[in-house]
Parts: C-alpha cells; structure tokens; sequence
C-alpha cells in the first residue's frame, strides 16, 4: 500500500485504541504515535513518506563528503612533503570527493537516515533512555535491509512494541505501547492484503501470507485503498461511539 494508506489507516487504529482499550486515555499523541509507527516498516525504502521526513539531512551529507574531501587536500599540500603519504591523502581526498558527487536520491537518504538513527543512539545513551537508542539503532539499519523483508515481519513488530514499553516505563505514558504495536502492525496487515504480501515469519519461512485484494500503485489498487481505509475509519467509529454511549 502507498503511505498515505498507511498513515490513514494507522491514525484510525490509533482512534480504535484510544477508545476501545480500557484503561487507556483518549490522546492525540497517541493516535499520532500509532500513525508515525504504521510507516515506520517502510524506513526499509528510501522513497518511503516517512524516510524522505527522517533522511531530511540528505543534503548534509554530500556537503560534509565534499567538506572532508576539501580538508584532506588541504591537509595534504600545506602539511605534507610530497610523497607516498601526500599522494595517499590526495586519493583519500578524491575518494571522498567522489562519493559526494555520487550519493544522489536513496542513497543520499540511507546515509542520512544513518547518521539520524546514530545521533538518536548517542542521545539515548547520554540520557541513558534504553528505548531511545533501540529506536535509533532502528532507524539506522532499516533502510540497508530489502524492502518488505526484516522490517515486515512479527519479530520487528515486536521489537517496535518493546520500544514503546520501554518508553512506557521511562515516561510513564500509558499506553505507548500499544499505540506503537497497533499501528505497526496495522501496516503489515495491510500490506498482507497486496499481491505481493508479506513474509511475517523470515527468516523462518520465506513464505509471504497475502490477500492479495489489489496491486500498489495501479487505479484500481488505489480506489481498493481508498475503499478500505473508508471502510476500517466507519467500523472503527461506530464501535468507538458506542463503546462511549453516545
């Protein structure tokens, strides 16, 4: 499913869970939260609404190659006789010059992504906020896994829901992991109704368990989209309205 799906259909389990669970509090942030985890799977593709968001230091990244590259030059003919150790730091240079030139578009955005997920590491060690970390160690590593592989499977949905306890615990929000889980998981279900499916259980089987109800990105895949989200927003409010009373 494209991300807009995605996002709906994880901002409506939000609202599923805000007013159906017991013992949790209708919260904004937390239906926010359950939509911000129904894209997170999809930091596995550089072209995903949520990494184009988190890899917004893309552009850094090539400036900070070519700033590299400029300093080892530098280094190079004001510090060093020339030699082997000169022409060492010229190629250096140039590698590194190169590389910025050539990181474009995804890979641009994987670096960035991983020097986002790495800042997110470090701040969690220094508050030594355990869940902070494993969120950045996360986002770090997603977007160098294949697209619909680790990150959509049980076992990262669970990691995903882990995160949120911890964080449960250290903020003593209530129902944090519940929102993160939900919407996680919402987003394998929903690709679980695609063509291609998902393969819940790697590296156990490869098998991919599918419904294979319509085709990302073709018309009648999005009216099917659109047509689901619909439906699932109807379902949850009427169960919603009357578990309130209303």
């Amino acid at each position: 499913m494209r991300g807009s799906a995605h996002l709906a259909i994880g901002l409506i389990t939000g609202v599923a869970i805000a007013g159906l669970v017991p013992g949790i509090p209708f919260s904004l942030p937390g239906i926010a939260l359950a939509g911000f985890s129904a894209l997170a799977p999809d930091l596995d593709h550089p072209e995903s609404r949520l990494s184009k968001r988190l890899g917004f230091t893309q552009g850094y990244v090539r400036w900070a190659f070519g700033g590299v590259a400029l300093a080892l030059a530098a280094y190079a003919y004001f510090q060093l006789r020339p030699g082997p150790d000169q022409r060492l730091s010229y190629t250096a240079a140039l590698a590194f010059g190169l590389i910025g030139v050539a990181l474009q578009g995804g890979s641009a955005r994987r670096l960035a992504l991983l020097f986002t997920g790495l800042g997110t590491v470090l701040i969690g060690l220094y508050t030594q906020f355990l869940w902070l970390s494993l969120l950045g160690t996360f986002i770090a590593l997603a977007p160098f896994t294949s697209h619909r592989s680790w990150t959509h499977t049980i076992w990262a949905a669970a990691l995903w829901t882990y995160i949120g306890d911890l964080a449960n615990r250290s903020l003593g929000w209530h129902g944090i992991a519940y929102f993160a889980g939900g919407g996680y998981v919402s987003h394998l279900l929903a690709d679980t109704l695609t063509k291609s499916g998902v393969r819940w259980l790697l590296p156990l089987t490869d098998f991919s368990f599918k419904i294979p109800l319509l085709s990302t990105g073709s018309k009648s895949g999005n009216v099917m989209e659109a047509a689901i989200c619909l439906g699932y927003g109807l379902l949850v409010l009427g169960l919603v309205v009357g578990h309130l009373g209303f």
